[in-house]
């Protein structure tokens, strides 16, 4: 039991969950702050279950259309399609019921969520073809990762969100859409070769790879100029700003080891500092809420 759910977490790469869901998190509490951020543990467990059904749902869609060319990559050779581990059959059958999990807890949540989802879904999914017709399927990424954010803060106000409310939400989901271009143009490196030899576009096959890493990095500095915006509309004070200080810290390393280090090493910058500007960025958010700006400089 515990090896096919191991099996199943690596296909749709499970793990990977952390670098949206604190983000959805952070955008929870915010909306909720008027009771310190806590929307009460059915709303709560209806997000944990729309976030994983989501994301679920993306991965499996990415297997099954990217699974032709993960047999010829020698990176990807081992997925799990590739390799036959998973049927093809049992991949569409994930794909499907994770979608249908996330319309189910969209119901649950409220009107408005359970209207968007097929929306999300879409867009979420689309992701996954535009590396065969445009050069930035990046920003498609980020677009889709940015959904998570919004769709938790709808989850906790529905329709009754106020004109500060959207620019602070449409302000989060740039700052995601700004760090996923940044991330994914790094990663994206490691398949240079084997995208440009095969039809597959990017950012990093159309400019180059120097080039787009200083696309990568310029997005970061904007996306750190966002985040710094964000903090100020939300009046969060010390905890968010030293937060804030952390995240610009590791943004910079990642792309220190980009530049400097083998594609080896793309992995580390690439999970590793991605999982704690999440993690970082969620607790400061949380101290901020929690506290309701208790840590301020004298």
């Amino acid at each position: 039991m515990i090896s096919t759910l191991q099996k199943w977490g690596s296909f749709v790469r499970f793990s990977h969950t952390v670098f949206a869901l604190p983000f959805a998190l952070a955008a929870m509490l915010v909306a909720a702050r008027e009771n310190r951020g806590w929307p009460g543990w059915r709303v709560f467990g209806l997000i944990l279950v729309a976030m994983v059904c989501a994301r679920t749902c993306a991965m499996a869609f990415n297997r099954i259309v990217d699974r032709k060319f993960d047999a010829l990559n020698p990176r990807t050779a081992k997925r799990h399609l590739p390799a036959g581990t998973i049927s093809l059959a049992s991949a569409s059958l994930l794909c499907a019921l994770s979608g249908a999990g996330l319309m189910a807890a969209s119901w649950f949540i409220n009107p408005l969520c359970f209207w968007l989802s097929p929306v999300a879904l879409t867009v979420v999914c689309f992701y996954s073809l535009t590396k065969r017709f445009t050069d930035y399927p990046h920003v498609f990424l980020g677009i889709a990762l940015a959904l998570a954010p919004v769709g938790a803060w709808l989850a906790v106000k529905g329709a009754n969100v106020t004109g500060m409310e959207i620019i602070q939400m449409t302000l989060l989901a740039g700052i995601v859409t700004l760090w996923l271009i940044g991330f994914d143009i790094i990663y994206a490196l490691q398949d240079y070769e084997f995208d440009k030899s095969h039809g597959l576009r990017s950012l990093v096959v159309a400019w180059g790879p120097q080039n787009a890493l200083s696309a990568a990095f310029l997005a970061h500095m904007v996306m750190c100029g966002l985040l710094f915006a964000f903090g100020f509309l939300c009046h969060f004070r010390l905890a968010y700003l030293v937060g804030w200080l952390i995240i610009l810290v590791c943004l910079v390393m990642e792309h220190w080891i980009a530049r400097r280090r083998s594609l080896n090493w793309i992995n580390n910058a690439f999970f590793r500092l991605n999982a704690i500007v999440g993690v970082v960025f969620l607790v400061v958010v949380a101290v901020e809420v929690v506290f309701q700006g208790g840590f301020k400089l004298r």
